[in-house]
């Protein structure tokens, strides 16, 4: 193993990619400390130490700015407002043709949709930019906490700080499409993941000291086995044959080979999960604005907060359930059957025993009805560790090895280590791993 990180650095042009790489994430986790302008960060500070957040859904996009969204800086909106509109972009080619003949038309067509998924972050940070000042300035961000995080909140100033979060985002967007085109991996997913796994020291330090040696090791054990699966199904995948007729073109004969259709068993990647988490976190986000002046809630608000809290057996069965739809639902906007069946019939493929056109449709509609079943359980059991562990051992909410968490850095770790293999393999014949 140690060998092998030695030949990558030893390869010119791979050790400059992965030096480039490091000093995008290094320039990334600075800037996560760096105070937006006009905000008082010593007070920030203290009231972090107190412990009490809105929670909900922003202590999940803090998840995804690494830290940074509590911290009230200059990344705090992270790569959240980027990740909602490459979906949004995606889904909108359901409904707008356009959207659809761009994705058909290769490469130009993708650059057209990643432009206006970049106009859409934009507009995006800007939104989540004032809705995040408006939390710090009327205390809604800390709840418990009565210190001024922005003493100063004049029209000048809050502009500025909208400013300044709308320009950290657009950074951080510029930053992963650097590591995208001249360093390793997907920038984006990279820059998730750093921030993902920023939090796991922390997390587990904080479970060490309320809970001990032993329940410490029995999370690490847990985590172990929970990596171990999601690295099987995430490699698990459903073979379709596909064998291609003979056709002969001028002198030559062509065809005649067989390969398969790889199907994914989760196909929707970790997309169905962010979906539940951030619609279950708006009913606490209402609650949050809903306080009386005295601080209590309305009788309304204390029904709704007991019921969504996430060690209710109630939200449980609802996120579940919002996992398994939103499976089907994103897996039949990205994957066609038909579409794949005409693919296969214009350049003479056929499936073996199933005749071409709607029969081979019908057929990978039930295949892929099947394979998803099983891949909306599997995001539903590793989503629920997170909440099984809160009420067993009383971890943190954001326990480490689960949910969106678990599933991002496997993923995104699974696909650099095949990158760097592959271009290990151009110049070496040997991977990164034997």
């Amino acid at each position: 193993m140690f060998s092998a990180i030695a030949r990558v650095f030893r390869t010119p042009d791979l050790r400059n990619k992965l030096l480039f790489t490091l000093g995008i994430i290094a320039i990334y986790r600075v800037g996560v400390f760096i105070p937006a302008p006009g905000v008082d960060y010593s007070n920030v500070q203290q009231c972090l130490a107190m412990g009490s957040t809105t929670g909900g859904l922003y202590q999940f996009v803090n998840l995804f700015s690494g830290g940074a969204l509590l911290q009230v800086s200059i990344f705090a909106m992270g790569i959240m407002p980027y990740i909602t509109a490459a979906i949004i972009v995606q889904l909108l080619r359901v409904v707008i043709p356009h959207f659809e003949e761009l994705h058909k038309e290769g490469q130009a067509g993708q650059g057209k949709l990643t432009q206006y998924t970049r106009y859409l972050t934009i507009a995006l940070a800007l939104l989540q930019g004032t809705t995040l000042i408006t939390l710090a300035r009327t205390g809604g961000l800390f709840p418990s906490c009565t210190l001024p995080l922005i003493p100063d909140d004049s029209i000048i100033v809050i502009l500025l700080m909208i400013f300044a979060l709308t320009a950290g985002t657009g950074l951080i967007m510029w930053m992963g499409e650097m590591i995208t085109e001249r360093g390793i991996g997907n920038g984006m997913s990279i820059l998730i993941f750093i921030s993902i796994a920023s939090g796991f020291p922390s997390a587990m330090g904080a479970i060490q000291q309320s809970q001990g040696w032993g329940t410490f090791l029995g999370v690490i054990a847990v985590g172990l086995l929970v990596i171990a699966l999601v690295v099987f199904v995430e490699q698990s995948q459903r073979r379709v044959p596909v064998q291609y007729a003979k056709r002969t073109i001028g002198r030559r004969t062509v065809g005649g080979t067989s390969t398969y259709i790889p199907l994914k068993v989760n196909m929707a990647n970790v997309i169905p999960v962010i979906f539940a988490s951030s619609i279950l976190a708006l009913p606490q986000m209402i609650v949050s604005f809903n306080q009386n002046d005295d601080g209590t809630l309305p009788e309304w608000a204390m029904w709704l907060q007991t019921h969504s809290a996430s060690s209710s057996p109630w939200y449980m069965l609802v996120y579940t359930l919002f996992i398994i739809g939103f499976t089907y639902f994103y897996v039949a906007i990205t994957f066609n059957p038909v579409e794949v069946s005409d693919n296969m019939k214009k350049y003479g493929g056929f499936i073996p025993g199933i005749r071409a056109g709607k029969p081979t449709a019908d057929y990978l509609q039930f295949v892929i009805s099947r394979i998803t079943f099983a891949g909306a359980l599997y995001l539903a059991f590793v989503a629920l560790i997170p909440l099984i562990a809160f009420v067993l051992f009383n971890a943190d909410q954001n326990f480490p090895f689960g949910g969106t968490s678990i599933l991002i850095m496997v993923g995104v770790g699974l696909e650099t280590v095949k990158q760097i293999n592959a271009q290990m393999q151009q110049r070496n014949y040997e991977g990164l791993l034997r």
